[in-house]
This record gives structure tokens, C-alpha cells and sequence, in this order.
């Protein structure tokens, strides 16, 4: 297969485009970003159709330079002591009963940005309790103290990806490690059992099947409940060059295996992201 062309499982489907402007009124009103915008995300068009999106708080610039990544790594900006007021009521505006919020990292912060997390959540609970929330973040570079400001506001879901198999960190995330990002999952659920852990891969950068498998199994050595697995696709030429397509047929085995391994929840499909139908997973496990 031609690398460079894209096969018929990856072609997006354009969606209603008065309620994705809708949306894009709403974060431009509030001076918000997300990370649809943000990260290029190939679901950006069905995601703002359906009234939904994934806010990236605490800026649009971050601190690291991941090679597969579309978020840009210039001057970093002043933490908007507004953006959690704000985003609640985005969420509001939006109707959204499960938000998703992530991040880009702050390395440059003392907390790498945990507190400012925890007043988000704690600013859409005092609007609506029964929300469900979801968080995306960081490693906090493996501070435990920092994390408990995250588990303590009780999130439903605190999501942080493994990315890719650890062969590959250097290339990929060189300012990342595989055990921290593990060790990172295993302390939300030994400071809250009750939290839902999940993690999201990459594939197509030149992994093998086999290392898959032994991340998949490694995630849920760590305690991890839900998993995601999705194609990549470099943003741009200067990004990690992608190796191959993976056929929804590998997609499905992953998923058989990683149900096996005993994920109580598993999306893997092409077009599957981080955060993509995210409250379907929730409802499953619960």
C-alpha cells in the first residue's frame, strides 16, 4: 500500500456545519481551546456537529516537543485564572452531560498545572454535580503530589496515554518515560480506587504486534481500566513519519486481546482518539 494515500478506512465524513460553528462561537466567546483545534484531530468536524469537544486548558503552548504531536511548543502563555469558570459554563452552553478535559504540559509550573486542573473540575460540579468529567493529563513528571490535587476533585475518569510502545519513546516523546507514565496510573487508583484509569496507543510508527500486546498487557499490570487504540497520522511532514496503515482487522484483534487482558472497556478502530465517543465507555462500565 502507498503510504502516502490514505486507505477508503480513513476517510472522515463531513458532518452539519451550522452546529459546528455553534461550538466555534462558543469557545471563541469564551477565549477557550480545545484540543480538536489544537491537535488537528481527524474527528474535530463530527465531534463539533454533535455539540461536543474536548477543552485543552492552561494554555495553547506546551512545554515539550513530542514528535507526533500538532500542539506547537513556542512562548508559553499566562495561566488564565478565568478559564475554569469558563469552561463550566461552555459546558452549560453546550449541554454536555460528559466533558473531556485535557492539556497541554506545563513543565514550566510548579504543580505542572494539577491545581488549576482540580478548580476546573470543581467549577463544573458547583454547575452540575451529575455531570460526568473526564480528564487528559500529563505526568506531572511523576510527582504524586501533584497528582492528588487532580484525584482529590474526584474526576469520574483520569485518562493518561502510554502513546506508544516503549522502543519508541526516544523517537517519538523523548521527554517522556514508559515507567513514570505506568507508575502514574497505578497512583491514581492507590489514592482513589474508585477513579476509572484509562490510556490511549498509537499505531502505525513502526511498532510490532507482539509490542502491543506486551504494552497492553503492561497497562493493565498498572491497573488501567479502559484502553484506546487509533491510527496515527502526522500532522505535517516535519512530524514523526508514519510507517504504516493498520487494517481494522489488526484494529479488532487488538481489541479482542486487550478484552482478554481484562480492559473493562476497549475502542480500537482507525479513527479512534483519546477522547472520541468517550462517554460510551463510562456508560459501559457502569
Amino acid at each position: 500500500m502507498d503510504i502516502k494515500r490514505k486507505p477508503k478506512w480513513l476517510r472522515v465524513k463531513m458532518n452539519d456545519v451550522h452546529k459546528d460553528r455553534y461550538v466555534r462561537n462558543i469557545l471563541e466567546k469564551l477565549s477557550l481551546n480545545t484540543v480538536c483545534e489544537e491537535a488537528n484531530c481527524p474527528n474535530k468536524i463530527e465531534c463539533f456537529s454533535k455539540k461536543t469537544a474536548t477543552f485543552m486548558i492552561l494554555g495553547s503552548q506546551c512545554s515539550r516537543n513530542c514528535r507526533f504531536c500538532n500542539v506547537s511548543s513556542e512562548k508559553l502563555e499566562k495561566v488564565d485564572e478565568k478559564e475554569p469558570k469558563n469552561v463550566a459554563q461552555a459546558t452549560m452552553e453546550l449541554g454536555l452531560k460528559h466533558v473531556v478535559i485535557t492539556s497541554v504540559t506545563r513543565d514550566d509550573l510548579p504543580d505542572g498545572g494539577a491545581k488549576h486542573f482540580a478548580k476546573v473540575i470543581e467549577s463544573i460540579r458547583s454547575k452540575d454535580k451529575d455531570i460526568a468529567i473526564e480528564v487528559l493529563i500529563p505526568d506531572f513528571k511523576g510527582d504524586k503530589k501533584a497528582l492528588k490535587y487532580v484525584v482529590e476533585a474526584k474526576p469520574d475518569i483520569i485518562n493518561h496515554n502510554i502513546e506508544t510502545v516503549p522502543r519508541l519513546y526516544d523517537d517519538v516523546r523523548p521527554q517522556a518515560i514508559y515507567k513514570r507514565s505506568l507508575q502514574l496510573l497505578e497512583e491514581i487508583k492507590k489514592l482513589d480506587s474508585e477513579i476509572y484509569t484509562k490510556s490511549g496507543i498509537m499505531v502505525g510508527l513502526g511498532e510490532r504486534e507482539e509490542e502491543i500486546a506486551q504494552t497492553m498487557a503492561d497497562l493493565r499490570e498498572y491497573k488501567c481500566d479502559f484502553l484506546t487504540v487509533g491510527q496515527y497520522l502526522p500532522p505535517s511532514n516535519e512530524h514523526y513519519p508514519i510507517q504504516e496503515y493498520v487494517t481494522p482487522e489488526t484494529f479488532k484483534r487488538y481489541k479482542d486481546e486487550a478484552l482478554k487482558l481484562g480492559f473493562s472497556f476497549v475502542a480500537s478502530e482507525p479513527l479512534v482518539r483519546s477522547s472520541y465517543k468517550a462517554s460510551d465507555m463510562l456508560a459501559k462500565a457502569e
